[in-house]
């Protein structure tokens, strides 16, 4: 993409869209946002570094820096059409923020970052991408990067334990009813149908071309981690306090303490 249709795009636009899109799918996005933002006030200092992991466009490292002013942030993904919306709407806003790519498939992600240590870690509806032994060893790389008394967060679906038969079926069928009303009845536009207005963007060519190249090899067959598998992973990785601070059925911030 060159510089001249790189401007004549309407980044904000879809930074927009992509909020829409994925509060169609998470109606109490923000609720959850502000949980996590509610712990960091509660024992961070007033500066503050975080990590915003497997960022997509920056939606936690937006609202953080917002709300926290000395805070800084890094933002890390591996998506260059994420990054890139996110790049060209939030900028390193006032040099608080930085962006990397990295690909946390691969343990050298974290030589990537460009930072030894950090203060708390946040992540919302990415990781459950990974397969869970790559969760387990990038939890493990977490426990080193956070500083003792750092804290990581993850905001995502984890689902009850496979025993909780009834408990996962009220989730999946309460999930199912808020994806009607947001998608068929209120009309809000879905992943699919936002990915299929990219494509259908020339100027976004080239990124989803790259972007293409780098998940095709993906395996989408794997069994997602649940509820207990985070839990005990991040035990094993070394963090000393683990549980839920918020949670709407299978919706749920994991926090972990270093």
């Amino acid at each position: 993409m060159t510089a001249t249709s790189a401007s004549a795009i309407d980044w904000h636009a879809w930074l927009q869209r992509w909020d829409v899109q994925q509060t169609g799918y998470l109606h109490d996005r923000e609720a959850r946002f502000n949980a996590m933002f509610d712990v960091l006030e509660s024992i961070m200092p007033a500066e503050f570094v975080a990590l915003d992991l497997a960022c997509g466009p920056g939606a936690i490292s937006q609202r953080l820096l917002k709300r926290f002013p000395q805070a800084r942030c890094i933002a890390a993904d591996l998506d260059p059409f994420l990054l890139t919306i996110g790049r060209q709407t939030l900028g390193d806003m006032g040099g608080r923020l930085r962006w990397i790519e990295v690909d946390l498939n691969t343990p050298s992600w974290i030589e990537a970052l460009g930072a030894t240590q950090v203060d708390d870690v946040l992540s919302t509806t990415a990781l459950h991408w990974l397969r869970n032994d790559i969760l387990a060893r990038v939890y493990h790389q977490l426990g080193l990067l956070l500083r003792p008394g750092g804290v990581f967060l993850n905001g995502d679906h984890m689902k009850f334990a496979a025993h909780l038969e009834t408990f996962n079926r009220v989730a999946a069928t309460l999930k199912a009813k808020r994806y009607e009303v947001a998608f068929t009845q209120q009309g809000i536009e879905d992943w699919e149908q936002w990915w299929a207005a990219a494509q259908a963007e020339p100027a976004f060519a080239e990124l989803l071309a790259e972007r293409e190249r780098r998940f095709a090899p993906r395996a989408r067959d794997w069994v997602r981690a649940g509820y207990d598998y985070h839990k005990s992973a991040l035990y094993e990785a070394g963090f000393r306090e683990v549980d839920t601070v918020w949670q709407y059925l299978d919706n749920r911030v994991l926090m972990a303490v270093r």
